[in-house]
């Protein structure tokens, strides 16, 4: 990632009224560089580890490179494959180990963050279950994704 630009985002949510306000508030905070969602793990783990989507709308693949521009906002709670058994195949994957992971979910209980910081998570956020104060969150989200930078040819790590 270079001076000036931004991150993508990826958001693999499977609630639509999540997704479209978190989508929403983050472009209203200033993030345009780039958005793709999937609606539950499968379909994310499909896209990352080469299994043809079902979906011809799904996003194009990313290549590595592009990926190192990207941050994913993932949920624990998700039909199929949670968001637990995502963040551990992305961690243990060398090609998307240095993808930042935000975990994004409403579930606050400490055994449950502590396995995703375990997992490798970068950023544990709760998201507030009242609507105005999760608004509020996402809106800060976007803040501090805005001011994420990485030198050329650096990735966040997960350790």
């Amino acid at each position: 990632m270079t001076q000036g630009e931004s991150v993508g985002i990826i958001l693999i949510e499977d609630d639509d009224g999540h997704a479209t306000l978190v989508e929403r508030n983050l472009r209203r905070a200033g993030l345009t560089n780039g958005f793709i969602r999937f609606g539950d793990g499968q379909d994310a783990l499909d896209y990352f580890f080469g299994a043809q989507l079902d979906d011809t709308a799904a996003p194009a693949r990313l290549s590595r490179d592009d990926l190192a521009n990207f941050v994913v906002l993932l949920d624990l709670k998700m039909p199929r494959v949670d968001g637990f058994e995502v963040l551990r195949r992305l961690k243990e994957a060398p090609s998307t180990a240095a993808l930042p992971v935000i975990v994004l979910t409403t579930t606050d209980d400490p055994r449950e963050i502590e396995r995703c910081y375990e997992l490798g998570c970068n950023v544990y956020i709760t998201k507030p279950v009242e609507y105005d104060a999760f608004i509020e969150a996402v809106r800060r989200l976007g803040f501090f994704l805005q001011v994420v930078k990485l030198p050329a040819g650096q990735r966040l790590s997960s350790s």
